[in-house]
């Protein structure tokens, strides 16, 4: 399941539901300026237990991104609150960021070295920024905050745009789960508890896709669902080519172990030709 919102990495949506017996009492949180990711999200998001936020995790992902960034500049889309570009500044690899929550962008600057990091709001898909980079990245799914394969293929074009010759692009996103689904299902749980549930339902025709959010405090329910599309490694080697671009490594994750036909995600490497 698609764990980004506006182009950072994700906090789950909040939801409140009611207790068996009780009536749903309940509202459904929208889009704001800030994409998913408005102030309620940000004045959390950094407080959450996921292993996205690990440290080790997080150190291997800046480890690859600095050696990949060979010295030269890096532009991360969807910076959010700096989960991966602090660190990565901290390697000495100087970071642009594009995001469009500026609440999430609030949180990097108010953190030691945050306000050294330059920032872009807009959506990262067409948003220009000056100079060139060697290095851009987008990890944690947040390829899929893009709803549409025409978004898609623009931002592989804008990064392309960015890039000195010899640069790369960098993708962590997850493999679609559809070999988990029975024949003739096309929702998908993967979080059930008293207090509330979460899943995702998928359109097969046209790979779009939402995360579904339900959580129930003091018998108030609240629902949120957030749209995706899901794009296949293939797919995603295709959009590369056509920016001019092509693929230099898959991996398995951050460890660089080996994509396989079992592996439910993937950080892959596209490099720009150095002529």
């Amino acid at each position: 399941m698609p764990r980004s919102l506006t182009g950072a990495a994700t906090a789950p949506g909040r939801a409140k539901f009611a207790r068996p017996g009780q009536a749903i009492c309940g509202t459904v949180r929208a889009m704001d300026e800030d994409g998913y990711f408005g102030e309620e999200v940000a004045a959390t998001y950094d407080d959450q237990e996921s292993g996205m936020f690990s440290p080790a995790t997080v150190d291997a992902a800046a480890d690859v991104l600095a050696e990949l960034a060979g010295g030269g500049r890096a532009l991360e889309l969807g910076i959010g609150t700096g989960r991966i570009a602090l660190p990565l500044a901290r390697r000495g690899v100087p970071v642009h960021g594009i995001d469009m929550s500026q609440a999430m962008v609030a949180r990097l600057r108010a953190k030691p070295g945050g306000e050294a990091i330059g920032v872009t709001i807009g959506d990262f898909a067409t948003t220009r920024v000056d100079g060139t980079f060697s290095l851009a990245y987008l990890v944690f799914n947040t390829i899929m905050n893009l709803t549409t394969q025409e978004a898609q293929v623009a931002c592989f074009r804008n990064v392309a745009a960015h890039l000195e010759p010899g640069g790369c692009f960098v993708i962590e996103v997850h493999i679609p789960q559809l070999r988990r689904l029975t024949p003739g299902q096309n929702v998908l749980p993967f979080h059930v508890s008293p207090t509330g549930w979460a899943y995702d339902v998928y359109d097969f025709a046209t790979q779009a896709m939402s995360s579904n959010y339900v959580e129930i405090t003091h018998g108030r329910g609240e629902y949120n669902s957030i749209p995706f599309r899901y794009v296949w490694p293939a797919e995603l080697d295709l959009m590369a080519q056509l920016a001019g671009m092509r693929l230099r490594a898959r991996w398995d994750g951050w460890t660089r172990a080996p994509f396989t036909s079992e592996s439910d995600q993937h950080v892959s490497v596209w490099e720009k030709p150095a002529s």
